[in-house]
């Protein structure tokens, strides 16, 4: 710095020491400058806030907001492009339902609703991050911009023109002792700067038609996401009462024990049992044999124990109620004599004294009926 800008800052820091100490007063501005640079200040402070709360909003936790910003100053580092997003909640739940939705399996009426919740789901973090893109293009990166560009020439217009207003009040008040030319330069160069100081700021404060767009934009994303996100919503919704209504009209399925295939030891003949009235009659002296097992049926089988059934038959799994003249009627649980299979999806067959034709679906083969 040279001895005259040494003189200078020594002339303005004992301006400013008269006037906070000794109660000097300096140049004041007029009242249309003092609501301008108080309506400046109020949007640099805003600005900074609304930045910060914009982005919390999009992205609400600040260790993962911590972890990207260090993932991107690593690949900037490193010259490589990070494609890293910030992982939405609705993504992330979508992925916990889908996982287990695929564990559980199709079969699952439970399972395949978490598949669907959880696609849907995943499909609204994606929107998310569409929502993301949306306002960091049009209103935050607008704003920010706005805040390095105008707003910080504004502050160092400010600052300069403070400078200046010190160095004239200086030498106003040393009247006699500072050249008459060197006070009337001083207010040249402070009127200067109150200009343009006062240009900035008016030309900020009347484009307020800028910022307005910018809200705007920030609104439409937001609407546009919530649509998104409700014509997913609303699919899922009828998916789900489309499966819940299903679900409610299927035949009530009640337990019933397993029926098994065993081996007498002593006649060595084959049968079926129901396996709990097998189970309350065996005595300790009775013997019971482990057979290879068909798929679908349990391993291990009772024996020395007479053979219920000897003759092809079914059991119930549901009730079914005749529409036509010819079907056999029963209820759930009943074992029914088969005579013949009429097609692929009827047998024929007999209950007491009735007989006729019923569905496939709805019984359970115990004895199958003899090849032709």
């Amino acid at each position: 710095m040279s001895v005259s800008g040494m003189k200078k800052q020594l002339h303005k820091a004992s301006q400013l020491l008269n006037e906070r100490l000794m109660g000097a007063e300096g140049t004041k501005m007029d009242e249309d400058f003092l609501k301008m640079e108080k309506s400046v200040a109020i949007i640099q402070t805003l600005l900074i806030e609304l930045l910060s709360q914009t982005i919390e909003f999009l992205q609400p936790n600040p260790a993962y907001r911590a972890k990207l910003s260090m993932l991107k100053t690593v690949s900037r580092i490193r010259g490589q492009d990070t494609s890293v997003g910030y992982p939405q909640t609705e993504g992330m739940l979508g992925d916990c339902m889908l996982r287990y939705g695929q564990e559980l399996g199709a079969a699952s009426e439970f399972g395949g609703a978490l598949t669907g919740v959880g696609e849907a789901l995943q499909q609204v973090g994606k929107a998310r991050d569409a929502l993301d893109v949306s306002v960091k293009c049009t209103f935050i990166d607008p704003l920010q911009d706005l805040h390095n560009t105008e707003l910080k020439d504004i502050k160092y217009q400010l600052k300069k023109l403070n400078g200046r207003r010190l160095d004239f009040d200086y030498k106003r008040r040393r009247k006699g002792k500072v050249p008459v030319e060197e006070v009337r330069q001083a207010w040249d160069k402070f009127i200067t700067s109150k200009d343009l100081a006062e240009r900035s700021m008016f030309i900020l404060l009347e484009n307020d038609v800028d910022q307005l767009r910018h809200l705007a934009a920030l609104v439409g994303a937001l609407m546009e996401f919530h649509r998104h996100a409700h014509r997913i919503l609303l699919g899922l919704q009828g998916n789900l009462q489309a499966r819940l209504t299903a679900a409610s009209n299927r035949p009530e399925r009640r337990y019933r024990p397993k029926k098994i295939r065993v081996r007498s030891e002593h006649s060595n003949s084959i049968g079926f049992y129901h396996q709990p009235s097998v189970i309350s009659t065996i005595s300790s002296g009775e013997q019971f044999t482990v057979l290879p097992s068909r798929p679908g049926s349990p391993i291990s089988y009772y024996a020395d124990s007479k053979p219920v059934l000897d003759q092809p038959c079914c059991r119930a799994i549901y009730s079914f109620h005749p529409n036509h003249d010819g079907e056999l009627g029963f209820s759930e649980g009943d074992v029914i004599i088969l005579t013949s299979q009429v097609d692929n999806n009827w047998y024929e067959g007999s209950l007491g004294n009735q007989s006729g034709v019923f569905p496939i679906s709805y019984v359970d083969v115990l004895v199958p009926l003899p090849l032709p």
